[in-house]
């Protein structure tokens, strides 16, 4: 298991209960989502259809978003919105009951934007707090949460590596750890390599896409490879997630891999 398909932003032109077994018969085995439903606690109804979509289409899921609210809208996750709090806390128990269920132990934490009106201190309390009560909510099925720094939103405080270590070093918790997203980290004028060398054997993910316009490796000039092969080096040994936008037709034409056998 080399990569992992990020199936909310890559097979967008399937519905998403579609885009596992699209994943598989492009030749992959394992997927990751976002959080998949509108809302913390969707129905039991759809937690199941969602779930079959993996298992029917013979994929593992790597790792999968708690809700980061209306995403399309420009939200970028509840933990640091006290006024939501309660909500993400709700999420808790969903995201690890689907965890343990398909074997899936990567869940993503998107911090939150600022928020007006709320003091960032506030923020940052109601942050760790939530961090700490989602570490151990999944720390039950042996789950890691993942906190990452995210670029093209300015209200959104983790930019650089260190910003999310300091939090993690804060939360305390053990199974807290960094998502590397080279691209992010990249954008946002991060040293990605330095951050590699003092961090692979502690990432708890990464993910990738080239810059500019955050397309398929090649498309631009960021180093992947060597960051990945450096990585693998220094003592990472999880999955690589594909989190680029590309055209289902080109997604992968980039990638070497030993096709899915026909059913």
């Amino acid at each position: 298991m080399t990569y992992t398909v990020n199936c909310s932003i890559l097979l967008t032109e399937l519905p998403l209960l579609e885009r596992p077994a699209a994943a598989k018969a492009a030749g992959f085995d394992a997927v990751e989502f976002w959080w998949p439903f509108a809302t913390s606690v969707p129905a039991d109804a759809e937690v199941t259809a969602f779930e079959h979509a993996i298992t029917d289409a013979g994929v593992q899921l790597t790792g999968l978003n708690f809700n980061a609210g209306d995403m399309p809208g420009g939200d970028r996750g509840l933990v640091s919105w006290p006024a939501r709090s309660a909500e993400f806390r709700d999420n808790i128990d969903v995201v690890a009951g689907i965890g343990g269920r398909l074997g899936c132990t990567g869940f993503n934490a998107l911090y939150g934007n600022r928020q007006d009106g709320t003091a960032p201190e506030a923020q940052d309390e109601a942050a760790l707090e939530n961090l700490r009560a989602a570490a151990a909510g999944v720390a039950g099925i042996g789950g890691t949460v993942l906190l990452e720094p995210v670029s093209g939103t300015p209200a959104y405080p983790l930019k650089t590596a260190r910003d999310a270590l300091d939090v993690i070093a804060r939360a305390g918790a053990a199974n807290i750890k960094l998502l590397a997203d080279f691209y992010h980290l990249a954008v946002n004028g991060d040293d990605v390599a330095a951050v590699i060398e003092n961090h692979a054997k502690d990432f708890g993910h990464i993910q990738i896409a080239d810059n500019p316009g955050r397309g398929a490796p090649g498309t631009g000039g960021l180093p992947l490879g060597e960051w990945i092969t450096r990585s693998r080096e220094l003592g990472y040994t999880g999955p690589i997630g594909l989190e680029y936008k590309a055209a289902a037709a080109e997604a992968f034409t980039w990638a070497i891999r030993e096709p899915a056998a026909s059913n």
